[in-house]
């Protein structure tokens, strides 16, 4: 699997989905560090300030002290160094190395539910005002020597308005108080509007100013994207490209150096937090799983997030490496294409696909121990839904555990027929689909093969149609395909809400438009056994407010119709097999009962938080 855990769909932080026609993406004020506020009004941050990071490590002990890691990136000329929110073909997007480059306001721990405060020092949401005021550190520099600023900040949100990020679906101004401090404006309060904020890598406006201050002006003058203005000066922006990176983290990219095998990141003395981290550069490792398992088992990697297959992960066991089951919040699921097939869209023909399948038996053979079905088959995370669901709640929720009989009657009354062996739609056809999945990927592999195997052996007639992964997104949202393999819920997001996006737009209508097709096509208007439910409406609303009954409502709206319609089928939810190499270059990694290892390693990645610490150290 891509070890971005989300096959690169965009649905996550930093790339967010532009989408223009829907407001997008335990206790709330725990969830997002916002501890200790009082019902009446949310006050100051102040009450978790999050540690600092508290190494000891000199920079003088860092002299050839390489840490090695492994993650895709593309060279240029396609590869390039726009790296604003939103702009495609980045050189390297989605990574949790970017937090070495481009470091943002804060980085979560999941599981303690607070803030550790990186480029920012505190953050103060105020209910009375509609503000969230951000606090930079005093002292910070860019690579090439200047200050990082308020400007910087404000000039990284008008970039994300020009870029149709979600941010800016509960934001209506930003502006620099004074060179350290920046007033969000807030239009609609939500609840996870704090982790947009303090999760946007900073840009450097001495790079991208230009372009900030036009969509400024665009913005304040309430010029639409969607004008001949607004479209030209979008896609003028994403033509932009920046030659030498400026960079506010730890380390650069080493730029004139890099191979279509590997790059380098070369140490920023003038970074945040660069007299802390103990390693001069950060080697990474070019591809996806296949391309990088020969250098992770020749021992040349010391961590890597791709899902590896089975039987790797064993030889990695064998060999040394320890190997690291953080959950990944999100795994495969089967999506159809209901225009292309309307017999789809009766639920009882989903509903019988999901008795069919042994969802334990599936993510074994991808995973093994990392494979994991889901229980509640909610749309987000089993290990979340407890903090939203109630109990009572929880014992309606469907497993949908392998039952043969049951399907075959769900198929019956939807009006299909066996004839011999195989099922014949209501039309009399025969029930043929191609499903498309990334050959590429160790796991989806294995996972759309063993599935299409065992709705053949039911009766179906499946053809496997293993591509390239850098075509399955394209061909998904332009509605070429049958069935597909493809992201369940979010990695990037504690929130429920950024699942059910993953879930219900990003490979639907709702944000396949963005590039003319209309993806799965799936109708977000649907009846349930409860009645009438717009499922746009309640997974927006979801999200909004500071009211946590009001939300987890929603949320369960949300689940309980998901888990009936279930208009795509997760496959089981993914924990990584992150092999780590202790001893070699790297002193040790997390302990497997450190809390931090709740940290989804495609957020708030654990391995980079504890280098900014100095746990992450070199031998």
């Amino acid at each position: 699997m891509s070890p971005t855990g989300t096959n690169d769909s965009g649905s996550n932080l930093p790339g967010e989905n532009p989408r223009t026609n829907a407001i997008s993406r335990r206790h709330v004020l725990q969830l997002f560090g916002i501890a200790g506020v009082g019902v009446a009004g949310i006050g100051s941050l102040e009450a978790c300030s999050p540690s600092s990071p508290n190494s000891s490590s000199d920079s003088s002990k860092s002299a050839n002290k390489e840490f090695h890691g492994a993650y895709p990136y593309q060279l240029p000329p396609k590869g390039h160094f726009n790296l604003a929110a939103g702009v495609t073909d980045g050189i390297q997007q989605q990574s949790p190395y970017l937090d070495l480059v481009y470091p943002s306001g804060g980085l979560y721990y999941w599981a303690d539910k607070k803030w550790e405060w990186m480029m920012a020092e505190s953050g103060t949401l105020d209910e009375a005002t509609k503000t969230y005021t951000m606090k930079l550190r005093s002292g910070l520099t860019w690579s090439d020597g200047k200050p990082v600023t308020a400007k910087d900040v404000v000039s990284t949100f008008n970039l994300h308005w020009l870029m149709r990020q979600q941010s800016w679906t509960f934001l209506s101004d930003v502006t620099a108080k004074d060179d350290t401090t920046v007033t969000f404006t807030i239009g609609t309060p939500s609840t996870v509007l704090e982790r947009y904020i303090l999760r946007a890598p900073i840009m450097p406006d001495s790079v991208y100013g230009e372009w900030a201050t036009k969509a400024e002006t665009m913005r304040k003058a309430k010029t639409s994207l969607d004008s001949a203005e607004g479209k030209q000066l979008n896609g003028d922006f994403q033509k932009f490209r920046p030659e030498n990176p400026v960079v506010s983290g730890p380390f650069n990219f080493d730029a004139k150096n890099m191979t279509n095998a590997q790059m380098t990141l070369v140490k920023n003395d003038k970074g945040l937090f660069a007299d802390k981290i103990g390693f001069s550069k950060v080697l990474l490792y070019n591809g996806e799983t296949s391309d990088v398992t020969p250098v992770v088992l020749n021992k040349d990697v010391d961590y890597a997030t791709h899902g590896f297959a089975v039987a790797t992960e064993k030889t990695l066991e064998s060999s040394g490496f320890r190997i690291l089951r953080p959950p990944v919040y999100s795994g495969p699921a089967l999506v159809f294409n209901f225009t292309a097939h309307p017999e789809l869209s009766d639920p009882k023909v989903r509903q019988a696909i999901a008795y069919v399948l042994d969802r334990n038996e599936n993510g074994t053979v991808a995973l093994g121990d990392s494979g994991k079905p889901c229980k509640f088959m909610a749309g987000f995370s089993d290990i979340s839904v407890p903090d939203w669901i109630s109990d009572a709640d929880q014992k309606k929720l469907n497993a949908y555990e392998k039952d043969l009989d049951k399907a075959a009657q769900l198929l019956q009354s939807a009006g299909w027929k066996k004839s011999g062996s195989k099922w014949m739609l209501p039309s009399g056809k025969p029930a043929a689909y191609d499903i498309k999945f990334p050959t590429e990927f160790a796991d989806w592999n294995p996972a759309a093969t063993n599935a299409a195997d065992q709705l053949n052996k039911f009766g179906f007639n499946i053809t496997k149609r293993g591509i390239t992964f850098t075509q399955l997104n394209p061909d998904v949202l332009a509605g070429k395909f049958d069935f597909a393999i493809q992201t369940w819920g979010a990695s990037n997001h504690p929130h429920p809400y950024f699942a059910f996006v993953q879930n219900l737009y990003t490979f639907n209508y709702v944000i396949a438009a963005n590039s003319g097709g209309k993806g799965m096509n799936f109708p977000l208007k649907q009846t349930t056994s409860a009645g009438p439910i717009d499922l746009q409406s309640v997974v927006d609303k979801s999200a909004q407010g500071l009211d946590l009954n009001a939300q987890k409502a929603n949320v369960t709206a949300a689940a309980m119709a998901f888990n009936e319609l279930l208009p795509i089928i997760p496959l089981w939810e993914r924990y990584g097999n992150n092999p780590a190499l202790e001893g070699t270059r790297v002193a040790k990694f997390p302990a497997d009962d450190d809390p931090i290892l709740k940290n989804a390693p495609y957020a708030d990645n654990f391995v980079i938080m504890y280098m900014y610490q100095g746990k992450v150290a070199p031998v």
